[in-house]
């Protein structure tokens, strides 16, 4: 089955029938349209679309869902970048792994390396793992909802200041900037560390 311009519904379709139980939503309604995949069928689903004719892969990438775990999702084309799809699948936050697509899209493992420093996402078969724009070292993950963003913290927050307020004349306790822990440790005067 070839892809045409306009054929995004028959992609879905073919991916339908390909995967059969391993689809878990579609929608052919948004643009561009999605479908999401059982976490082991990940790479059939993209070899599927792949061989349906959506050869031009955009960008893999992630997002945090805290309790419910990550969204690692997919953006394809086809080569003339008129029909579009999101192919996506859930990865548990207590076990984030998740197959290599590299087999499939050579141009996936910069993505990969990508999500894995950001997220935490281990991509199981990757020829490369090491940082692309952290420290070598570094030990968290700065996308995920649970990291504290140290500029927050290594500045003092003013909190919410109107224009001419000063802050200095304030009898009240500062607030911790968004993002930062309520038991996060507090130094002299109110400031976090």
């Amino acid at each position: 089955m070839t892809l045409r311009t306009g054929a995004v519904r028959t992609l879905v379709e073919c991916l339908v029938e390909t995967l059969a139980d391993g689809v878990v939503r579609t929608s052919v309604t948004d643009s561009p349209a999605t479908v999401e995949v059982q976490r082991d069928r990940w790479v059939d689903s993209l070899s599927a679309a792949h061989g349906a004719g959506a050869h031009f892969f955009d960008f893999l990438t992630a997002y945090d869902e805290l309790d419910q775990g990550f969204v690692v999702l997919v953006h394809l084309s086809t080569p003339d970048a008129h029909d579009h799809v999101i192919i996506s699948t859930r990865v548990a936050r207590d076990d984030p792994r998740l197959a290599t697509v590299t087999s499939v899209y050579r141009g996936a493992a910069w993505h990969e390396r990508e999500t894995h420093e950001m997220f935490g996402i281990e991509f199981v078969g990757a020829e490369r793992d090491d940082p692309l724009l952290l420290p070598a070292g570094f030990g968290a993950h700065p996308l995920r909802k649970d990291f504290v963003l140290a500029a927050r913290v290594a500045r003092p927050w003013p909190g919410g200041v109107e224009p001419d307020e000063d802050v200095s004349k304030r009898a009240r306790r500062r607030p911790l900037p968004p993002g930062v822990p309520a038991d996060w440790p507090r130094l002299e005067g109110g400031e976090t560390p």
